[in-house]
Order: C-alpha cells, then sequence, then structure tokens
C-alpha cells in the first residue's frame, strides 16, 4: 500500500508550500497540489510541517558489545520517534567497527530496523592509534565515513595518511578533537564551576589545538575533514577562518552546546556530563552564531546512551547524553520559535547538509528519491520525561525541559515507522 500525504506545509525545492505527496513503493512518486490516486492510504497534514526525514550523523548505538546500553532495534525506535530516518553509528563498540565482520553484523541486525543505518567505522583497529584499518575494504562493506571517536588519532603523520586515503575513497573523517594530555583526567569544563565543585576542569585547549592540527593537515593536503561536536568559541574561530581561506572542513555540533551551559554541573547531575563538556555562555553564543552563518554544517546528537546505575555517581559516571528523541523539538525551540531560523535553514542543518558530507541518499524531499518523510507539529508544546523513551537511555540533558515541535509521524523508505 501507498501514502498520500495530503495539505501539509511541505519542505520542497527549497520553499515551503501547501502540497500533496504521493508515495509508492518506497519513492515520492509525485509533490502537487490535489493529488489523487487509488489504493493509497491517505494522510491528513493539514496544518502540520512536512520535512526530509532528518539525518543524524552522529550516534552511538553500543551494538555490538553494550546493548544493555542501547541496540540498533531501540536506537532505531528512537530516532523514528524524533523524525529521524538516517543515523550514522560510531565505532567505539566492543569489538570495534574496525573489520568487514562487523560492518556485515550491523548492515545485518539494522535490515529490519525502523530506520536506515550506516555505520562509520574505525579509522585505527582497535582504536588504538598505532595501525590504520583497511579502508577500502571496509567502504565496500558500507562504511560511509571513519572515526575514532572517543578519542583523537594522536599520531598526526598516522592521521595525515587515513586522510590521504579517504579522500581518494571519498568518505569523510570525523575527527574527535581532543588532546588528551591537556584533558589529563578532568571531567567538566575547566572554569569558575569546576573551581567551585573542586572537580577537575577540562581546558578548552584540549579541543582547539586538536581542531587547528586536523584544519592544518587538511589544508596541507587539500583533504577533507569534518570536525565532530564543536563546542568552544576558539574552535568556531578557527572552523571559520578556515573556510574563508578555502580549506576543505565541515562541522557539526549539538543541541546542547547552543542550549546549555556549564552552570547545569551546579547540580553535580551527570546527566549534563558529555564529552566535549558544557561550556561558559560565550562559548554557548559562539556555537549559536556559527550555526546562524554556516560555519557549522550540521546539528547532531551524539547520542550516547548509559544505564541509569552508570550515572548515579557524578564523579566516576560515563560521559554521555541521549537526544534523538529531542533534537528537532530543541532546534525548533531555540532557533525556529524565536525568528532566528526558517524552517528551510533547519533542514539544511539536519538533513541536506549531513547527507551531502556522507553521499547517501536522503536529507530532501523530491520525486523519485526515498520516501523518508517526518510530519511535525510545530506548536505542540512538551515536556522532556526520560520515562517516557523508546531509547534505553535516560541520560538527558533537557530532561523536564517544556520544549515545542513535536513529530507526530515519521516515514522511512515509504513504511509508516512512527506515529502519536
Amino acid at each position: 500500500m501507498g501514502f498520500l500525504i495530503k495539505g501539509g506545509n511541505v519542505v520542497f525545492n527549497d520553499m515551503v508550500k501547501v502540497s500533496d505527496i504521493l508515495i509508492r513503493d518506497g519513492i515520492v512518486k509525485k509533490v502537487g497540489q490535489d493529488l489523487s490516486c487509488e489504493n493509497v492510504k491517505i494522510i491528513d497534514a493539514t496544518g502540520l510541517a512536512v520535512v526530509p526525514g532528518l539525518v543524524d550523523m552522529h550516534v552511538h548505538f553500543r551494538d555490538p558489545g553494550f546493548c544493555y546500553k542501547e541496540d540498533i532495534e531501540t536506537g532505531c525506535n528512537a530516532a523514528a520517534a524524533g523524525g529521524i530516518t538516517s543515523v550514522a553509528c560510531m565505532p567505539n563498540t566492543s569489538p570495534t567497527i574496525d573489520c568487514e565482520k562487523i560492518i556485515s553484523y550491523i548492515k545485518d541486525k539494522s535490515k529490519k530496523s525502523k530506520v536506515k543505518v550506516y555505520p562509520i567505522a574505525a579509522i585505527t583497529k582497535g582504536l588504538d592509534g598505532k595501525e590504520l584499518v583497511n579502508f577500502g575494504n571496509l567502504v565496500s562493506k558500507g562504511a560511509v565515513g571513519f572515526s575514532d571517536d572517543g578519542r583523537p588519532v594522536e599520531n598526526a603523520n598516522l592521521l595525515k595518511h587515513a586522510m590521504l586515503e579517504t579522500n581518494r575513497l571519498k568518505v569523510p573523517i570525523i575527527s574527535h578533537c581532543e588532546d588528551l594530555d591537556i584533558v589529563d583526567g578532568g571531567i567538566i569544563n575547566n572554569g569558575t564551576v569546576s573551581k567551585k565543585l573542586g572537580v577537575k576542569g577540562i581546558d578548552r585547549a584540549s579541543e582547539d589545538s586538536i581542531t587547528a592540527r586536523e584544519i592544518a593537515i587538511a589544508a596541507a593536503t587539500d583533504c577533507g575533514i569534518h570536525i565532530a561536536h564543536v563546542s568552544t568559541v576558539g574552535s568556531v574561530n578557527i572552523i571559520r577562518d578556515a573556510k574563508r581561506r578555502g580549506v576543505r572542513v565541515t562541522a557539526e555540533t549539538c543541541p546542547h552546546y547552543f542550549m546549555l551551559t556549564e552552570d547545569k554541573l551546579l547540580s553535580k547531575d551527570a546527566d549534563y556530563r558529555m564529552n566535549p563538556p558544557l561550556r561558559t555562555e560565550e562559548d554557548r553564543v559562539a556555537i549559536e552564531q556559527a550555526i546562524m552563518d554556516g560555519t557549522i554544517d550540521c546539528i547532531a546528537t551524539d547520542h550516547a546512551p548509559h544505564s541509569v546505575s552508570e550515572k548515579e555517581d557524578f564523579l566516576s559516571a560515563p560521559n554521555g547524553v541521549v537526544g534523538l528523541e529531542t533534537s528537532l523539538a530543541c532546534v525548533l525551540t531555540h532557533f525556529y520559535h524565536t525568528n532566528k531560523m526558517n524552517l528551510m535553514q533547519i533542514v539544511k542543518l539536519m538533513a541536506s547538509n549531513p547527507s551531502k558530507i556522507l553521499k547517501i541518499n536522503g536529507g530532501e524531499i523530491s520525486e523519485e528519491m526515498p520516501a523518508d518523510i517526518a510530519l511535525v507539529d510545530l506548536n505542540k508544546e512538551w515536556i522532556v520525561d526520560p520515562e517516557k523513551f523508546y531509547s534505553k537511555g535516560r541520560n538527558s540533558a533537557f530532561k523536564g525541559m517544556r520544549l515545542k515541535g513535536k513529530v507526530v509521524k515519521t516515514f522511512c523508505a515509504g513504511k509508516l515507522v512512527f506515529e502519536i
């Protein structure tokens, strides 16, 4: 059975227009007005925004190895609830995504999932920073990018060779920019709050220095580099300058970096601990501005679920927060409903730009494209309750927050995979 979505405010061809969408065989067959078709289910989208299925290019599904935190099925269920139809999963699993066998495992397990799962493979075997993976073999099996996320590639020469090889293969390297020697056991941003709490802080130089190094290598080799989860004003300025100089750099950030600050840590609640950490108001404003001026290309989640027990102790808890079910609502609340950005700009940040970086077939509503679509009530207000999440993770930095904008239906490859 196909679907005919009627009368929604459709983001199509860089405009928003009241239109109908005919879906057949998993494909958008027609976008227009007053469409009709037999043997389809009619979906009344009057008053709803109809946007491309979102693309989250940075998630941790913990599968294989840590399925008590999350697995591919529950992660995909959470993504569908957030209007996300494509996810790129990071390689810090157990075993690491560094060989053809694990790529095949992920692809096989995700076949029946509600959304599309694209593996990001490790840059180095076992994420140990010593030996490069076989990039060509992993791309041929389905890897769409490479990252040692969770840590940088400490050997700059090794990273240079990796960038040259992935550039040849036309796939991105996604860099986690933190100098581990500077981090030196810190758990939150080094600043006023860390001093008040008497805990070791992470100096912003840890991020800025590696961001500068990656961009220097990219400039010297004329290779591309993607900077993950940007959190500091320093990194923003480095990336902005590099783009002006024509360096092939793209960047992402996450909702917590433009909505929250280190002040949240005064509660000593580990659900506000992530890596890189929440920073200052100056950093938050810089991230916000970088999103609006195009310095930052994408908004991802860095969805990183942990069990409730793991997050109980503030000092010893692992870093990470969940975000798949709140990301669009956060962006709508912070940017759309404050008139800082329009719907088309948001779609570029959360759908079309990440699709282009990963070179996957998605991120837009267009005839003969996959029918990956989300219907959104832009004005629906709701309070974030992690107990209602589809994810196994409850570690949300937005718990208890009132957000405005709610996904009501999600289609992936023409199938209705979520509705409320």
